[in-house]
């Protein structure tokens, strides 16, 4: 087996499929490190929006965290700790970039060209995850801008922002996270918003230590984990319940009227769309610093960049030093998509003219031996991601029992099965604030369907993932290398 990418899903697969037996795998990782983005996302304020008891693998509780939500640091050096723990460095390797991949009839086989060379598998994981490839908008002018331009996933740390002023370019997540971390140190800071988001607060609050002592007892940390499940899917229900968001919605706007008292910019910070309907935001220092008299909000979309001045829709024009491009990431464009082909010779890519998808999230019909983690439609918007990888690693391990004792060497998810699946993931959809809320957001592809959300309950995604159905699979071909463990 080969899996692609060495984040939380690809640390998570190879620990996993080696507990179930699988020693016969290669992570193949192209960056020097494992951590995915929590190795690249290193800018100032970078931390998790889901609290560290959630955000762990279940096998693995993690570190005495030292805040509620953990930091980029502590995240990525749990990650690193958790792959030393298990033993990952022995089937890691790092510094390969995988260049294409495709689905060889004859040998039942996955052929992989690598900057390491071929590398042939009966099964192929591809780990590579949605928050991968950052966006960079083609702005006219931008590459003849005087002064430093990065986006916040490849943060400069060697640009001393001191006294210098800085145009932030976007208002999601990572920028309601940087720009209370820099403002103090800018001259002045202009923050660029095409659209309002709903933000709530963040108790973003050291671990107090009867909580962390209470985490480090397995019976302790099974409840906190409980706990937090159970309020991150009240969200979670609200959301598929449109009219139970309007008291989210009235505290949202509470939290939004303390914090800032000028009308006119509480007027600009406030979304036309239901909550939820985007991703939502928590911070509790955000709206703070924007009220500071050198930080100003621009409620515009950027259309150009003229030497040192950066030209709003509207027809204003600033000035900046120095341009953050906090604009977020390729989420529907899965890395390698354009290079993975199937049985009948189409990559990922073309399948998918009309947006991502895949059976559970899982399996795409015409790739055989082919799994995603985190693929399309397994998001629920409201809950840890890693519940959802364990959750697929389940089917995974499953699916790949069920190769080794069928005497078969190939499984290959029914056209008819993931069509009927994917039909009723869509019908549920409509009525959830995701797609009625009166907004745009990452959660559609180009074709206006979305591909990023799941429509009912976590719970009922797990449940889903650990019943694996034989019957959903054509299962075809001579069993060669692959074996499981036979129980």
């Amino acid at each position: 087996m080969v899996v692609v990418g060495a984040g939380f899903s690809g640390i998570g697969a190879a620990v996993r499929l080696r507990q179930e037996g699988f020693d016969d795998l290669v992570v193949l990782e192209k960056a020097r490190d494992v951590g995915g983005t929590w190795r690249d996302n290193t800018y100032p304020g970078c931390a998790c929006d889901v609290p560290a008891t959630l955000y762990s693998y279940s096998f693995a509780p993690g570190p005495g965290w030292s805040r509620l939500f953990a930091g980029q640091r502590e995240i990525h050096g749990y990650l690193r700790a958790t792959a030393e723990r298990y033993g990952v460095g022995e089937v890691l390797r790092c510094g390969v970039r995988v260049l294409r991949a495709r689905w060889d009839r004859a040998s039942a086989r996955w052929q992989l060209d690598t900057t390491d060379g071929p590398y042939r598998a009966a099964v192929l994981v591809l780990a590579t995850g949605p928050w991968h490839r950052p966006r960079l908008p083609d702005l006219p002018g931008l590459g003849g801008f005087a002064g430093p331009v990065f986006h916040t996933a490849r943060w400069d740390h060697g640009v001393d922002l001191t006294g210098r002023r800085v145009a932030v370019v976007g208002t999601g997540a990572s920028a309601v996270q940087v720009v209370p971390e820099i403002q103090e140190r800018t001259a002045a800071l202009h923050i660029f918003q095409r659209t309002a988001h709903w933000i709530l607060p963040k108790p973003d609050l050291p671990l107090p230590r009867p909580l962390d002592r209470l985490r480090r007892t397995p019976g302790g940390h099974r409840a906190l984990r409980a706990a937090q499940y159970g309020l991150q899917e009240a969200f979670g229900f609200a959301f598929r319940h449109p009219w139970l968001v309007r008291p989210v919605q009235a505290g949202a706007r509470a939290h939004l009227r303390l914090a800032v008292r000028d009308r006119g910019l509480r007027r600009a910070l406030t979304p036309d769309y239901a909550l939820g309907c985007r991703r939502l935001l928590t911070s509790s220092t955000y709206y703070a610093a924007l009220a500071r008299p050198h930080v100003h909000l621009h409620p515009t979309a950027v259309t150009a960049v003229r030497a040192d001045r950066l030209v709003g829709a509207d027809g204003s024009q600033v000035r900046a030093d120095v341009i953050v491009l906090a604009t977020g990431f390729h989420i529907g464009d899965l890395p390698l998509a354009r290079q993975v082909r199937g049985a009948d010779g189409r990559t990922l890519h073309q399948v998918w003219n009309d947006g991502p998808e895949a059976y559970l999230g899982t399996s795409v019909s015409g790739f055989p031996n082919l799994f995603l983690l985190l693929g399309p439609n397994v998001h629920t918007g409201n809950t840890s991601a890693i519940t959802v990888v364990e959750a697929q690693l389940a089917h995974l391990t499953a699916a790949l029992t069920h190769l080794g004792r069928s005497g078969r060497a190939v499984l290959d998810v029914r056209p008819a099965v993931q069509a009927a699946y994917n039909a009723a993931v869509q019908k549920a959809l409509r009525t959830t604030v995701y797609n009625s809320g009166g907004c745009s957001s990452y959660y559609f592809s180009p074709s206006g369907r979305n591909a990023f959300i799941w429509p009912w309950s976590t719970g009922r995604l797990v449940r889903r993932l650990n019943r694996f159905d034989p019957a959903a699979y054509t299962w075809y071909g001579r069993a060669g290398e692959l074996r499981a463990p036979v129980r």
